[in-house]
């Protein structure tokens, strides 16, 4: 239980800042869209994940793997950003138009809705493959700071 428990926390981290990356990482605040450049988001991730590692003491090898799953997600993350611009186009000429195609919006609904659903899915196996390259012992570290956070959420 334990273990799931772990996996659960290392994913819902995984998933979370993917998220947030993806939301918010390529698009100025107070609702604008001003599109930063991708190196910068990705230095920010970057330093995160090192800030993260440090506190897990973790190893050479495990930087090494860690960051690997880091930059696999936030390409997948940019390119899922990146095909946003073309549904949003489609969406803005859809609401312009005189006769608004429901069954194209709903199409445009499901590709999108499958596309994050890809994301999600691909956001669990990093949290599995970090799972995977962390000790028992920086497992419990990360669970226990999850589980802190949870609690000043609530």
């Amino acid at each position: 239980m334990k273990k799931l428990t772990t996996l659960a926390t290392l994913t819902t981290l995984v998933a979370g800042a993917a998220g947030f990356v993806l939301l918010s990482g390529f698009a100025g605040g107070c609702g604008h869209h001003h599109p930063r450049d991708p190196a910068e988001v990705a230095a920010a991730v970057t330093a995160h994940v090192d800030d993260a590692l440090d506190d897990l003491k973790a190893t050479d090898a495990q930087r090494t793997q860690i960051h690997a799953v880091k930059d696999r997600m936030l390409a997948k993350a940019l390119a899922l950003h990146q095909a946003g611009e073309p549904l949003h186009q489609e969406l803005l000429a859809q609401w312009n138009s005189p006769n608004p195609d429901r069954a194209r919006l709903h199409a445009l609904v499901d590709q999108q809705v499958d596309a994050m659903r890809a994301f999600a899915h691909d956001a669990v196996d990093a949290g599995a493959d970090v799972h995977d390259v962390l000790t028992p012992e920086q497992r419990a570290q990360v669970t226990k700071k999850v589980e802190r956070m949870h609690r000043w959420a609530r």
